[in-house]
C-alpha cells in the first residue's frame, strides 16, 4: 500500500477548526493550563522578571498568537531556555525595575527584527546550525538553570548568591546547603522527588495529571501548615500583587545606543528564533496528522507577539517543546488548544491571584530544575556519544566554553569545533558553504548527483533544490563521490526523505556503501573510504 493511501483525515483549520473541534482543544487546552501557569511563574522569576509577567507572556503567546499563521499543535510562552538571558539582560542594565523595563525594550526591538526576519522567509537558517552545537548550547542553558535554582529550592537568602555565574554557583552548594531553610528546603525536595518519580509510575491516570499539578496540590498545603507567610521570608512565596492595576506600556529605550543594548538584541533573537523553530520542527514529527507547519509564518507570529509581550512588561515567548509534547499527548487537534491555555491563564489572573500567591518559590525552583534535567540529562551526553565521538567534541566544547563566557560564544565555538573536524575528514574549503550537485533528469524520474561535500553549512543550497522538486516522483539522491556527509545533513536528509515518501513521491539516498561511518549510530558521520 502506498504511503499517500495510509493518511488520516487531517483537521479543518481556522473557524471550521475551532468548530469542529472545541471539545478536545479545551480539554488539551485546560490541561496544558495547569501545566504552564506554575512553569509561566517560575521562569518569571528566575529571569528577574515579576512572577504574573511569565504568565502575562503566556497569556499573549496563547491568545493573541493564534490568529496568525502558526505550528497547528505548539504552545507558545516563556521558555526555560532564555532565562539565563533574560538574568544576564536584567543585571547588566543595573537590576531590579530599571533593568527589567529596559529588557523589554531590548525584547520590542528583538520582535520587530523577528517579524522583518519572517517577511525575508529566513525561517530555514535554522537549518544551519549544526545539530551537536545547538543540542550543546540546550544543555548547558540547564546546567545554568539547574546551578541558579538549587539555592532557591533550599530557601537560601537571595544576597547569598546574587552576582555569581553558574560554575561559582555549582561550586558554592554545600555553602547553600548549610545556610538552607528547613521547612522551605523540604517543600523543594519533595517537589524535586515527585516530578522525577511521577514519570517512572506505570499507572495510566497520573500520566494524564501534569506533574507540576501534583507538586502544588502537595506544596500549597504544606507551605500552609508550617505558615510560611508568617515564619518564612518575604522570599519564599510567590507574589503577584496588583497585576491589573500595574499593567501598562513602559519600555525604557534609553540604553539604544549601547553595545549591551545590541548585543541582548541579537543573544534573544538568535535564541528565541533557533529555539522555536527547532521546537516547530520537532512537534511537527510528533502531529499524528503530520503537517508541515509555515516556519515563516510561525516566525512572523512570534516576533508579533514578542511585540505585545515586551510592550508590557513580558518575556520573549517561543514554541516551547515540553508544553508543546504535552499538547499533544492531551489529545489536541489544531491552534485553538493554544488559545484556550492562554483563556485559561487570563482568568487565572482574574480569579485566582490569591491562591497562586500560596505557592512556595522553592517548589517552582524543583519545576525549573526538572526542566534544566531534561536539557541537560546524561541522555544527551549519551546519545550525542552514540552520534560520534566529534560530536561529543563538539557538544562539550559549547557547553564549557558557555558556562565560562555566553551562548552566542558557546555556539560560535562548537562551529568552529565542527569546522575544524570537516577540513580533517575531507572536506575542502570551497565545499563548507556552497552546495555542489548535478541535477539530471531521467525516463524514471530525476536523479541528483552530490560532489564534494554536503554538511550542515551548505545544506541551505540543498533544501533549496529539494523543496522545489515535483511532488510523487521517483527521485534517487546519490551521494557515491561526496567526500563527506555530515550528521546535521543527514538527518536532514532522512527527515525530507520520508516526509517526501508520506506523500506520495520514491525518495532514496543511493551511494553510501562507499562510505565509513564515523560511528555505528544510521545517521553518523559518512567520509568518502580511499580506494
Amino acid at each position: 500500500m502506498k504511503n499517500n493511501q495510509l493518511k488520516i483525515e487531517v483537521p479543518k483549520s481556522g473557524f471550521t477548526g475551532l468548530k469542529e473541534n472545541w471539545g478536545s482543544d479545551i480539554l488539551a487546552g485546560f490541561l496544558v493550563f495547569l501545566l504552564a501557569l506554575p512553569l509561566s511563574l517560575g521562569i518569571a522569576k528566575a529571569s528577574g522578571f515579576p512572577a504574573a509577567m511569565g504568565v502575562l507572556t503566556a497569556m499573549v503567546g496563547g491568545i493573541f498568537s493564534s490568529f496568525f499563521k502558526v505550528s497547528e499543535l505548539t504552545i507558545k510562552g516563556p521558555a526555560a531556555g532564555l532565562i539565563t538571558v533574560c538574568s544576564g539582560a536584567i543585571l547588566e542594565f543595573g537590576g531590579g525595575e530599571t533593568g527589567w523595563k529596559m529588557a523589554t525594550a531590548v525584547i520590542v526591538v528583538m520582535a520587530l527584527i523577528q517579524v522583518v526576519f519572517g517577511f525575508l522567509k529566513f525561517g530555514s537558517l535554522s537549518d544551519f546550525f549544526p545539530h551537536s552545537a545547538i543540542h550543546g548550547m540546550l544543555a548547558a542553558i540547564g546546567i545554568i538553570i539547574i546551578a541558579k535554582q538549587i539555592p532557591v529550592l533550599l530557601g537560601d537568602e537571595p544576597s547569598l548568591y546574587k552576582g555569581e555565574g553558574p560554575i561559582e554557583l555549582l561550586l558554592d552548594i554545600p555553602k547553600f546547603v548549610t545556610h538552607a531553610h528547613f521547612n522551605i528546603a523540604i517543600v523543594g525536595l519533595i517537589a524535586l522527588v515527585i516530578l522525577f518519580t511521577l514519570p517512572k509510575l506505570k499507572v495510566n491516570f497520573l500520566k494524564k495529571v501534569p506533574g507540576p499539578m501534583v507538586v502544588l496540590l502537595i506544596a500549597v498545603p504544606l507551605s500552609l501548615y508550617w505558615s510560611f507567610k508568617s515564619t518564612e521570608p518575604a522570599y519564599s512565596l510567590v507574589q503577584i500583587g496588583d497585576f491589573w492595576g500595574s499593567l501598562s506600556i513602559s519600555p525604557d529605550f534609553s540604553g539604544i545606543g549601547t553595545f549591551t543594548f545590541w548585543k541582548y538584541v541579537f543573544m534573544f533573537l538568535f535564541v528565541n528564533s533557533l529555539e522555536s523553530l527547532l521546537t516547530v520542527k520537532a512537534v511537527d514529527n510528533l502531529d499524528p496528522y503530520k503537517r508541515a507547519s509555515d516556519y515563516d509564518g510561525d516566525l512572523k507570529a512570534l516576533g508579533a507577539s514578542n511585540v505585545v509581550s515586551g510592550l508590557l512588561g513580558g518575556l520573549p515567548m517561543i514554541s516551547e517543546v515540553v508544553r508543546s509534547s504535552a499538547n499533544i499527548g492531551f489529545g489536541a487537534k489544531t491552534k485553538w488548544s493554544n488559545f484556550f491555555h492562554g483563556t485559561f491563564l487570563l482568568l487565572s489572573m482574574i480569579l485566582l491571584i490569591p491562591v497562586i500567591e500560596m505557592i512556595p518559590n522553592a517548589a517552582l525552583a524543583a519545576m525549573l530544575i526538572f526542566a534544566g534535567y531534561r536539557l541537560a540529562s546524561p541522555k544527551e551526553f549519551v546519545h550525542t556519544y552514540k552520534v560520534g565521538r566529534e560530536q561529543l567534541v563538539i557538544f562539550l566544547t559549547t557547553i564549557v566554553v558557555t558556562l565560562a563566557e555566553d551562548l552566542l560564544l558557546g555556539i560560535a565555538a562548537g562551529i568552529l569545533v565542527k569546522f575544524v573536524f570537516h577540513m580533517i575528514n575531507g572536506a575542502s574549503f570551497k565545499s563548507l558553504f556552497k552546495a555542489h550537485y548535478e541535477v539530471i533528469k531521467t525516463n524514471q524520474g530525476t536523479l541528483i548527483k552530490v560532489t564534494e561535500s554536503a554538511v550542515f553549512s551548505n545544506l541551505l543550497g540543498f533544501k533549496k533544490m529539494l523543496t522545489s522538486l515535483p511532488e510523487k516522483e521517483e527521485v534517487k539522491f546519490d551521494v557515491s563521490e561526496a567526500r563527506l556527509i555530515d550528521h546535521s545533513f543527514m538527518s536532514f536528509i532522512d527527515h525530507f526523505g520520508r516526509e517526501y515518501n508520506f506523500t506520495g513521491g520514491n525518495f532514496q539516498v543511493v551511494g553510501l556503501g562507499n562510505h565509513i561511518s564515523l560511528s555505528e549510530h544510521p545517521l553518523s558521520t559518512k567520509k568518502l573510504a580511499r580506494a
